[in-house]
């Protein structure tokens, strides 16, 4: 019996389009993303955001991606190429980039995320998928789509949306569904103030992941129907959602929307799905991944998150005197860094980072090749790609002093960019 489900999961799994939403300005991470996509923000060390919705893809096997591109995509569809290349187009694989185009006579870029699906319309319909899997690209989690394509076969659903649990408190940052006992979705509402509770609970409310399956030929007509809107803003959660409910409650015209509720990741770890749209989010987000037993582990090769790697040196911490010894406490340090005689205490630091002699550096999330100098101080901090710290800095002591030439973030986390340190390394002129 197991076997049979299986195969009936590679089959769906093998008729399935993954369209990856990775267009979105991420605008609450402040200057993190002045010059890169969301999707494209460094993450764990080595990874990037768009690396995890990817990895469920092909661990999945699911293996026909389209990646949808917007803002400043550049360093996104650079690490595509490089890192996600190695699928074989003669066997019906590939990972393709689909870039705002104005295509469909649109004299607009994509205005919302059921635009950006629109204006790709032809390209669907050329690959002839049966199921179209709709997904962010910048979200932090592990999830085999499987189960859920044969929850929405075994359901004839015209749509299946993933859900998660979260707080009440915390709802309404999501769209927020009402199920009944079929999981058939009754009532939907995008970021409502006064969320409804899920059945038999009165602290958390079913919240939606930004997961969606539609039946293809479904998708298309709703698609080209809500293209014709001109009050509509486009958007899956805001228009194309509501409009479907609205349609279920008659008869003649009846859609089968349902949720599928993400339980546990595939390796049975407990639920681990995070939006990282803020800085304090972020950082909480990759200090999580210190911890002696992560919720999200990195570590699990039943569940591999695939990424491209540069070819670096392994890393290195050297001196050992009392006030001059290369350690790392509570941290993880990607490849090619070199921690010359300086303390890293529950840090994470990401690839071809120099730190100089007798240097502390706590709490913080430190990005590819920084350069930080001698006798610093960095607490609670996120240096963004390239940032060269001169010696004796403090950065996370004096958050007064900090905001005024740094960003500060709600709960404390200084972000600094080599911009804000006067160092011009995107030149506009």
């Amino acid at each position: 019996m197991p076997k049979k489900k299986r195969r009936h999961i590679s089959l769906l799994t093998r008729r399935t389009l993954a369209l990856v939403l990775a267009g979105g300005q991420g605008s609450r991470l402040k200057e993190l993303t002045n010059w890169r996509a969301k999707p494209a923000v460094p993450f764990g060390g080595k990874l990037r955001i768009i690396d995890f919705p990817l990895s469920n893809c092909i661990n999945s096997n699911i293996r026909r991606i389209g990646v949808i591109t917007q803002y400043k995509s550049h360093s996104l569809i650079r690490h595509i190429v490089d890192g996600w290349s190695f699928l074989r187009g003669e066997f019906g694989e590939y990972v393709e980039i689909l870039p705002a185009s104005m295509r469909h006579d649109r004299d607009s870029w994509y205005v919302g995320t059921a635009d950006a699906v629109f204006q790709n319309l032809d390209i669907m319909r050329h690959h002839g998928p049966e199921f179209i899997l709709i997904l962010a690209g910048d979200h932090v989690y592990k999830m085999d789509y499987g189960p859920m394509l044969a929850h929405h076969a075994a359901k004839n659903a015209d749509m299946t949306i993933g859900c998660i649990e979260v707080p009440i408190e915390e709802a309404k940052a999501f769209g927020v569904m009402a199920i009944n006992e079929d999981t058939q979705i009754v009532e939907f509402a995008e970021k409502p103030d006064k969320p409804k509770p899920k059945p038999g609970s009165s602290t958390h409310a079913l919240a939606s992941m930004g997961i969606y399956v539609f039946k293809a030929e479904f998708l298309y007509k709703h698609l080209i129907l809500d293209a014709e809107k001109e009050d509509s803003s486009h958007d899956f959660g805001k228009d194309i959602i509501p409009s479907l409910l609205k349609k279920a409650k008659n008869e003649k015209n009846n859609a089968k929307v349902y949720a599928f509720s993400f339980e546990e990741s595939p390796t049975n770890d407990p639920a681990y799905w995070r939006d990282v749209g803020t800085l304090d989010a972020y950082w909480q987000a990759n200090m999580e991944l210190i911890q002696v037993t992560p919720t999200l582990s990195l570590y699990d090769k039943q569940w591999p998150v695939w990424t491209h790697q540069p070819q670096l040196p392994p890393s290195k911490y050297v001196f050992d005197e009392d006030d001059r010894r290369g350690t790392a406490i509570d941290s993880m340090v990607a490849d090619g860094c070199i921690i010359s005689g300086s303390k890293l205490l529950r840090s994470l630091i990401f690839s071809d980072v120099h730190v100089q002699g007798r240097t502390t550096i706590e709490d913080s999330v430190i990005l590819p090749k920084c350069r930080i100098g001698k006798g610093c101080i960095i607490k609670k901090a996120i240096l963004d790609k390239d940032c060269i710290i001169p010696n004796g800095t403090k950065i996370g002591v004096d958050l007064e002093f900090d905001r005024k030439r740094f960003t500060v973030s709600k709960g404390g986390v200084v972000l600094v960019t080599p911009e804000m340190l006067g160092q011009t390394i995107h030149r506009m002129k």
